[in-house]
């Protein structure tokens, strides 16, 4: 193995060492100067959704994520940027965590980590090598993070000693730091694991991350208490407190009133009203999270390109980025989303033009229109105003568009079978990059490619990006796919969402991340 780079530790951070106490999470974090010392504050925030499992390996949904966030710390992490102001993560800056560095093969497949001396898990266990394979393990083994293991092209995980790791992949993989900086890839406890029985995940917490847990019950609330030797320094709040409120006018009205510190997944219709209150601060972030009007491409008429192009000139985009997002949303002008790293909207040229829409219905051979059926998934009130819009506007040019609503599980499981004639739905990568996104949506092998879209140069373009260190040059390729893409449409674009969350002024410390997971550590709250 050639030694390419050590990236080196943050020498400037000082590790706060030493064993963790059985009971040290039962004190309060502290704040305050000479020697004075008072409880810090704690912090609450308005969830919808509690959860579905603690389990690092299996967490699939916001709150689960959040909650496994909060508790773990994994081998790397993404760095921050400011833009316009405001504090966003850096994906494509990947920074050490638990691992003090890394060197990495001249082949680009075998990473060797250091990890940090010293470092212990909650319990006062070592956070060591055995603890990083068991954990990678467990992921590769899972039912809902093995893809990921899989799309980070991982072959084997190897303890070489007590601090040293060894993961070798199948092939060179540009994403593969990237990835295994996600939740999924956090590093387990394996003693505490082994000696509770592997279910114990499910519901509590074995990591060495910021905070510990204090109580999850899905159907009302998490609490998390500072881990005061969290090897970073202790947390600035002392506990943090989630409250699962499902209704958005209930989580409106709690932040309005103060009787929470923050909310999220707030209605773009409420987004005005609250920046109205002096005493709160609305963070309204351009997210990677899109909507696309998806056409079955094996299906007809959309197997026909023309069809597919003339919906795209049917859609009024105005209304549904003004009338249903009232404005906090963007255009859509790629398969993936503007702020994605090689973005290109080469081959856009969809406005509302439903004259151009019926020329290309009658050279597709549909001059006097068709009916077609279109599922729409229940539980988003902007899909069902984007249906209503998009069915009137396909009337003027003669298309029927018959609308099925479903339950949301009903619609997913529907989904994932690959059937379905047409549908809305949403998308967010978590790691921003095209590679990620287009390699689950719209490579001929994707496994959330439910349109069956295959176009062999994209597909081959997609490989070849996959495998080329050089960014600029892999952003080319993926340029290239992404003006293919658009131009054979098998989407209509509708919007990238904005990622709301709402504040109480007092809160300071929020960074936007592209999985839209709120990370409590930076986070701190004025008395």
């Amino acid at each position: 193995m050639k030694k390419l780079k050590w990236f080196s530790a943050m020498i400037a951070l000082t590790v706060v060492l030493g064993g963790c106490a059985s009971n040290a999470n039962q004190q309060p974090a502290a704040s305050g100067s000479g020697g004075e010392t008072k409880p810090a504050p704690t912090l609450t925030v308005a969830y919808s959704e509690g959860g579905t499992t603690m389990d690092p390996a299996e967490a699939n949904d916001l709150t689960s994520d959040t909650l496994v966030l909060a508790t773990y710390d994994q081998l790397v992490t993404y760095g921050v940027k400011t833009v316009d102001g405001a504090d966003v993560a850096n994906t494509e800056d990947i920074q050490p965590m638990l691992a003090e560095s890394w060197e990495v093969s001249a082949d680009n497949t075998t990473y060797t980590f250091k990890i940090k001396s010293g470092l212990k898990f909650q319990s006062g266990n070592p956070v060591n090598a055995d603890a990083v394979v068991y954990s990678f393990d467990r992921v590769a083994k899972s039912s809902s993070g093995s893809f990921l293991y899989g799309m980070a092209d991982i072959k084997s995980v190897t303890a070489k000693d007590d601090s040293t790791v060894e993961i070798v992949l199948n092939k060179a993989n540009h994403m593969f730091t990237q990835i295994i900086a996600m939740y999924t890839f956090s590093i387990v406890d394996q003693k505490l694991v082994e000696e509770k029985g592997d279910d114990y995940l499910k519901t509590n917490a074995a990591g060495s991350g910021p905070f510990t847990l204090e109580k999850w019950d899905p159907a009302s609330e998490a609490v998390f208490q500072a881990n005061n030797d969290y090897w970073q320094g202790a947390p600035k709040l002392s506990k943090v407190t989630l409250k699962f409120t499902k209704e958005a006018s209930n989580r409106v009205l709690l932040l309005n009133k103060s009787d929470v510190d923050m909310a999220i997944e707030i209605p773009p219709k409420d987004v005005a009203a609250l920046q109205e209150n002096s005493n709160l601060t609305i963070k309204s972030n351009a997210s990677n999270r899109i909507l696309f009007f998806a056409m079955n491409n094996n299906v007809k008429p959309f197997d026909n390109e023309k069809v597919r192009q003339a919906i795209n000139y049917a859609i009024p985009y105005d209304q549904l980025i003004n009338d249903v997002m009232y404005g906090q949303a963007k255009e859509m002008k790629s398969a993936v989303a503007s702020n994605t790293p090689g973005f290109t909207d080469a081959g856009y040229v969809y406005e509302y033009n439903l004259d151009k829409a019926k020329e290309l219905l009658k050279e597709a051979g549909y001059a006097e229109g068709f009916s077609f059926d279109f599922t729409l998934g229940s539980g988003f009130d902007d899909w069902e105003y984007d249906a209503v819009l998009i069915q009137a506007e396909l009337a003027k040019i003669g298309v029927k568009m018959n609308i099925n609503k479903v339950a949301r599980a009903q619609f997913l499981e529907q989904q994932k079978d690959g059937n379905l004639v047409s549908y809305i739905s949403k998308w967010t990568s978590f790691v921003n990059d095209p590679g990620y996104h287009l390699g689950f949506l719209l490579y001929g092998e994707g496994s959330s490619n439910y349109i069956h879209y295959n176009n062999a140069e994209v597909n081959k373009l997609w490989e070849e990006a996959g495998a080329e260190p050089d960014q600029a040059k892999r952003n080319e390729l993926y340029m290239k796919a992404q003006e293919i893409i658009t131009t054979e449409a098998p989407w209509a674009y509708l919007y990238e969402y904005n990622r709301v969350v709402g504040m109480n002024n007092k809160v300071s410390g929020y960074v936007y991340y592209p999985d839209e997971v709120l990370r409590f550590y930076p986070l701190s709250k004025e008395q």
